[in-house]
């Protein structure tokens, strides 16, 4: 049991230095981590069924969570660290403020999504959003951390799955004891990188959206931001 405690220490320790040195995992859109060139980027994102737009070669459009966007592609140092997807239809104050609060309860109902605040991030119903955008400068967004769900059993059936290569299907299923520790001991690495990413995540693996005003319409314009790739003063 000593050598067992020893072997698990060792197995944490190193999955924590791993972390600290390399990334955790960055942002992904639609699968597609925000991340690498912008000509590469917008090929994936082709590939996802987004199309040039007219408005330029390097701005796209198609269909996002049911409505039509613009997809925006921003580097820094030619690596890709933001996604903006702008709304293409504008909508009235009413209709936004229904739009933005559905948004906020969909974000919060999805396993990878950890809010940025305790707060409620909805707008209230009477909220006179053109005064408060107009005349104190309000700014409607909220956030999410980009994380990755934490599904204990899922964690364990990989991590017993993951060594097929040195014992068969039915010995996993009826472990010896040597097995058992073999399985224990890839499960708690799995689940303490997984905790690992998401620790980074609430620093690095940022989604965000705001309410956008332009003649007197609304839109909604959202960001999934990789800030790894973010510029941090490297340059000056």
């Amino acid at each position: 049991m000593k050598k067992l405690l020893c072997v698990t220490i060792a197995l944490l320790c190193t999955a924590t230095m791993q972390a600290q040195d390399e990334k955790a995992g960055v942002t992904k859109f639609l699968g597609i981590p925000v991340d690498g060139y912008k000509p590469a980027m917008i090929e994936k994102l082709k590939a996802k069924g987004f199309t040039p737009a007219i408005a330029g070669k390097d701005v796209l459009e198609g269909e996002f969570n049911g409505f039509d966007v613009n997809v925006h592609i921003v580097t820094n140092n030619n690596k890709v660290w933001r996604i903006m997807l702008a709304d293409k239809i504008t909508q009235d104050e009413t209709g936004i403020k229904i739009r933005f609060n559905e948004l906020c309860r969909q974000f919060e109902n999805n396993k990878k999504y950890k809010s940025m605040t305790d707060k409620e991030q909805t707008i209230p119903d009477d909220e006179d959003l053109s005064y408060e955008m107009t005349v104190n400068n309000k700014r409607y967004d909220a956030g999410f951390y980009q994380i990755s769900p934490l599904d204990t059993i899922a964690i364990y059936n990989e991590s017993k799955q993951s060594l097929l290569d040195k014992y068969t299907q039915e010995q996993l299923d009826n472990p010896t004891e040597e097995i058992s520790t073999a399985i224990q001991l890839n499960y708690l690495n799995n689940k303490l990188d997984i905790e690992l990413q998401n620790i980074f995540a609430m620093t690095n693996n940022f989604v965000w959206f705001m309410i956008t005003e332009h003649a007197g319409k609304y839109y909604i314009t959202m960001f999934y931001d990789n800030e790894y790739n973010h510029a941090d003063g490297e340059d000056l």
